[in-house]
């Protein structure tokens, strides 16, 4: 693992300065113009004011995005397992039509 180095990253026009292995130092980026993105879209909208409850609805929508995103997942594993199950189920149901 490489050692930490120090990032500066923009947020809310706001500068903030990370330590952050060389090899993650992209994703870090990437991941402030997403919070940026987030954070742009509610501040245009209007309907929140400050810049404390704007960062708040963002974290709260970009969790729900992430949890939305883990349970089609779940969903996404259970049904191809279903399948398999399936697809087993008429495999032994060929075998035993060819036996007969």
């Amino acid at each position: 693992m490489n050692k930490a180095e120090p990032l500066t990253i923009k947020i809310m026009d706001k500068e903030y300065r990370i330590a952050c292995p060389e090899e993650e130092k992209n994703n870090l980026r990437a991941s402030a113009d997403l919070l940026n993105e987030k954070l742009g879209e509610i501040k245009q909208q209007g309907s929140v004011i400050g810049t404390e409850r704007i960062a708040i609805m963002a974290a709260l929508n970009m969790s729900h995005e992430i949890l939305h995103s883990q349970s089609l997942i779940v969903e996404h594993g259970e049904l191809n397992q279903r399948i398999e199950e399936l697809s087993e189920r008429i495999s032994n149901s060929m075998r035993d039509i060819q036996l007969i």
